[in-house]
């Protein structure tokens, strides 16, 4: 294994194949990084040979996570697939929609997995959630994060909502009808929050909210439906759901009370439960399930065509928020 861009997340997945070494069958041959200092200081902490050009790892890698900046996702994936590694692309998955559609063309044209690092789709909160899916029919998610001056080159939709816009269009499982949003720079020269309303051709809302400028952080995800309500958690990698008897007889109120009551009080007519959750770190989970695409040469968990819808999404978001912006006047 190879990683390409070794700055503060990349370092990550080069611990994570590190620590992999010794249980999976992974070797991480290189770390790739065009500051010779960073690559000099990941290689040494993670026992490997440091390189500052994505060429030196051809013939000497089968696979490599890229975790560079968006705009040279296309450009070093093209060179790794054409020398015929499989790749791991950081989201977003590109740029535009044009250079996703090159994403997906140049690996069918080298037959090579590519997968895409929506972490959250890795959560085991989110991967616990995901048998508990009737027809969800309401969601509200938040996600809020104290300021850092990461990432403050691309906007907050592509930066952080775009974890929740993958996850809610794999729960709806349903195209996007109609988005609303408003965003704000804050801090920086790009928005840094931003409020977005989705309607789904299902009937399904989603309301979704991200700030980068938040004085606490947290990461939840709640949604409806039918006769039932699910939280997920994130970060604490918790999931509570109430079940609402099908009788007549439970009213609204009853509802309330149940959520907001603690979980070892019994509710008449409401069921409530922890689903088990596996702890596990959500990018562990990632790159073992490409390791396991790559080995048995099948599609990966999060494909280029997700990546892709998320991506898609995501900048229908941005229009819209520019589109309210020139209406307000701001």
């Amino acid at each position: 294994m190879g990683v390409v861009g070794v700055g503060a997340f990349g370092r990550n997945h080069a611990r994570v194949y590190h620590e992999l070494q010794q249980q999976d069958g992974v070797e991480l041959v290189a770390v790739v990084d065009a500051s010779t200092p960073q690559a000099e200081a990941a290689a040494g902490q993670f026992g490997c040979t440091p390189l500052t050009r994505v060429e030196d790892l051809f013939g000497r890698v089968d696979a490599v996570s890229i975790v560079v900046p968006t705009v040279h996702h296309l450009d070093v994936a093209a060179r790794l697939m054409a020398a015929g590694i499989d790749v791991l692309i950081e989201k977003p998955v590109a740029s535009s929609l044009a250079e996703a559609d090159e994403l997906k063309n140049l690996a069918l044209q080298n037959q090579r997995v590519v997968q895409v690092g929506h972490l959250e789709r890795f959560n085991p909160a989110v991967r616990a959630t995901v048998p508990l899916l009737t027809r969800p029919m309401f969601f509200e998610v938040h996600r809020l994060s104290v300021f850092s001056p990461r990432s403050l080159d691309v906007d907050v939709v592509l930066d952080l909502m775009i974890h929740d816009i993958d996850v809610v269009l794999s729960f709806a499982n349903s195209p996007v009808k109609e988005i609303r949003a408003v965003g704000l720079p804050v801090v920086s020269s790009k928005v840094d929050i931003a409020n977005v309303r989705m309607e789904f051709e299902s009937g399904c809302i989603a309301n979704l909210t991200a700030s980068r400028v938040s004085t606490e952080r947290v990461r939840k995800l709640r949604f409806f439906q039918p006769h039932e309500y699910v939280s997920v958690d994130y970060g604490r990698q918790d999931v509570l759901q109430f079940r609402v008897a099908d009788s007549g007889n439970f009213s609204l109120d009853d509802l309330l009370s149940a959520i907001g009551a603690p979980s070892s009080v019994p509710i008449p007519g409401v069921t409530v439960s922890r689903p088990v959750v596996r702890q596990e770190e959500p990018l562990h989970a990632e790159i073992k399930a490409f390791l396991d695409a790559v080995r048995r040469r099948s599609a990966p968990a999060v494909s280029l065509d997700d990546g892709r819808k998320a991506l898609a999404v995501a900048l229908r978001i941005l229009a819209e928020i520019e589109d309210h912006r020139r209406r307000a006047g701001i």
